[in-house]
């Protein structure tokens, strides 16, 4: 996971492709866990604070842009 200030220094477009890549993962969790194959169930909780993270960083560019 990245840091804050590591996230304040992507661009929009970067943030956007690292919340991808995140959310394809997290699917692929969710999809181990459902199967059992899962072996650190702590990570999907990882995941998904890295996209808020992302998400309020993303937030905060567009809100200084306008």
């Amino acid at each position: 996971m990245k840091k804050p200030s590591e996230l304040k220094a992507l661009t929009v477009e970067e943030l956007r492709q690292e919340e991808k890549d995140l959310r394809k993962e997290l699917f692929n969790l969710n999809f181990q866990k459902v199967t059992g194959e899962i072996e650190n169930p702590m990570r999907i909780r990882q995941v998904r604070r890295g996209i808020a993270k992302i998400l309020t960083v993303v937030s905060e560019k567009l809100k200084v842009k306008s």
